[in-house]
């Protein structure tokens, strides 16, 4: 039976043949007699379905779509003309098949190709190394108007090294606040990295000749990647998420106010959850080892009150991270072996 099988798919496929004589297909492929390979260098080859068009059957079909009338229809178009007219060739995706074996099957409109833009892999152990900043929008007195603030940020520390509110977003008003921020820090050449998303300030030629003439390294995050900036966004939405930011801000002397109160609050006041719950303050200054001990002499005196309140093990404070990154950095061999590929 299964022979019988083989015998008539040759004619009409497996499918038709299976249901014909009553043998599930499953089976027919578990017995079906496997073809013995020849001694020599040819393998035989495998058979043409009975259902494929021949070659000057192609060959029609393709002088049909390249026909000066046809030029410019799809596919379902010609055949629907040709039944209209008592014709059938075959069917419109076997014209569609016919085209791509010619190599004519293709997006008409040339598409957008991105170039690829590298990933930033920052790393950071110490203040000063790495700043990350941003300009976000503070809604106004009216319906579309606002104020611009600039903040700039250590990503080590999460300290807020200089910020700034302005009537506009602007490539002069970015270059002078990032020069009198660096200045202030006297941050010497050759140590310092800014990162920035792909704004058109971040981009602008003033600020990259600025960095250029101090000494800074300039990264940019890829285009349409938030996580490539994540510290200047997390500390917008802290910005934005205290009770007391209003919904709009009456003049700029208002938005300004709110910095000169809520900044020291960030910096001096505000234990951060991913700095083990210091303020930027003290990482930033180096203060973070004398208050981890004060913590730590704490937790010993409760221990050693109430041992029995501490299933595990004696408490300790949270660490502070030994190191920050945007992008955890691979490994040299990693990155050269990608590069190879």
């Amino acid at each position: 039976m299964i022979q019988a099988v083989a015998d008539l798919s040759a004619v009409v496929g497996i499918r038709a043949a299976c249901d014909a004589l009553g043998i599930a297909r499953a089976a027919f492929y578990r017995q079906r007699p496997r073809p013995r390979l020849v001694a020599g260098p040819t393998a035989p080859t495998r058979q043409r379905p009975a259902r494929a068009l021949r070659a000057e059957e192609r060959d029609a079909v393709l002088a049909t779509l390249h026909a000066e009338r046809f030029r410019d229809c799809a596919p379902a178009a010609v055949q629907a003309t040709l039944l209209d007219e008592g014709t059938y060739l075959c069917s419109t995706r076997t014209m569609y098949r016919v085209l791509a074996q010619a190599g004519e099957s293709r997006e008409r409109r040339d598409q957008l190709v991105h170039p690829a833009y590298q990933k930033p892999e920052l790393l950071a152990t110490a203040p000063n190394q790495l700043w990350s900043w941003d300009i976000t929008k503070l809604l106004g007195p009216a319906k579309w108007t606002y104020f611009y603030l600039y903040v700039i940020l250590d990503v080590f520390s999460r300290y807020v090294v200089g910020w700034m509110v302005a009537h506009r977003e602007g490539a002069e008003l970015a270059e002078a606040f990032i020069a009198e921020t660096i200045g202030k820090h006297r941050i010497p050449r050759g140590q310092l990295t800014l990162h920035a998303d792909r704004g058109r300030v971040m981009r602008s030629k003033p600020v990259a000749f600025l960095l250029a003439d101090l000494g800074v390294t300039k990264t940019h995050s890829r285009p349409y990647v938030s996580d490539d900036n994540p510290y200047s966004e997390s500390q917008f939405r802290t910005l934005k998420y205290r009770p007391e930011f209003p919904d709009r801000f009456g003049a700029i002397e208002d938005a300004r106010a709110f910095g000169h109160v809520f900044f020291p609050w960030y910096n001096d006041d505000h234990r951060h959850s991913g700095l083990g719950l210091l303020t930027p303050a003290m990482v930033h200054f180096g203060d973070a080892p004398v208050v981890l001990a004060r913590r730590q002499t704490v937790l010993d005196a409760a221990y050693a009150a109430h041992p029995e309140r501490f299933v595990r093990h004696a408490p300790v404070p949270l660490p502070l991270p030994s190191a920050v990154w945007i992008n955890k950095p691979r490994p040299a061999a990693v990155r050269t072996e990608e590069i190879r590929q």
